[in-house]
């Protein structure tokens, strides 16, 4: 069931298309793609240390099945699951709404002239952290005491950063072919982030909300 779980916010923080417009923004910059792998490996690198953090505050120690500890972090996931859906609701409320223009970051004015050590900082302030909660709910229900549960944590930060991974990999062979093709994936996101974040919210909120009530009820 663990890797089931981390599958499932795995690609949810993957496909989230926020961060993605920060990774595309870099990515299309002057020296972009020695940027963009820095931002990727910022993102890697503190994924990994979110679940080393996580796994030495519960003691590397999973709580009991039926005790308190567990109904907690299991009410604990019901609560990332709501606050998933409100998120979606919130976002479907505003769509159609007109809305009110807004200066772009002031990193995002200086793009070409980036330091490449910013854009490694900057892989982990843009991460989807709410996305990022629902894992580190999951992950307190785990223990690393086998090498199948460190490929299974192995296998959730680079699925997490797998659409980066695979940009960064296809731009280092092909460079002309990945800007065009990131030029077609910002204008899509442009015109439907909304949509996508409702999407992704609702999906995993249900998702989570389900999985633990079952576990709660059994």
């Amino acid at each position: 069931m663990l890797v089931l779980n981390l599958t499932v916010i795995g690609l949810a923080i993957t496909f989230e298309p926020i961060p993605f417009t920060a990774f595309a923004l870099i990515l299309s910059s002057a020296r972009g793609v020695h940027k963009a792998a820095l931002f990727l490996a910022g993102w890697i690198l503190s994924l990994a240390v979110v679940i080393a953090l996580t796994l030495a505050a519960t003691g590397n120690q999973a709580p009991k099945s039926g005790t308190a500890p567990s109904e907690a972090l299991l009410a604990v996931r019901i609560a990332v699951g709501a606050v998933l859906l409100a998120i979606a609701a919130r976002r479907r409320r505003s769509m159609g709404r007109p809305k009110e223009p807004k200066d772009p970051p002031r990193w995002q004015t200086g793009m070409d002239t980036m330091s490449p050590w910013f854009a490694l900082v900057l892989g982990p302030l843009v991460q989807p952290w709410g996305l990022i909660a629902a894992g580190v709910a999951v992950i307190t229900e785990a223990t690393l005491d086998s090498w199948q549960s460190a490929l299974a944590f192995v296998y959730f930060v680079l699925l997490s950063a797998g659409t980066y991974l695979v940009v960064v990999l296809y731009a280092l062979a092909r460079p002309e072919q990945t800007q065009r093709a990131i030029t077609s994936v910002r204008a899509w996101i442009s015109g439907h982030t909304d949509q996508a974040i409702i999407v992704i919210s609702l999906v995993l909120g249900v998702w989570l909300i389900v999985d633990s009530a079952y576990l709660l009820a059994t």
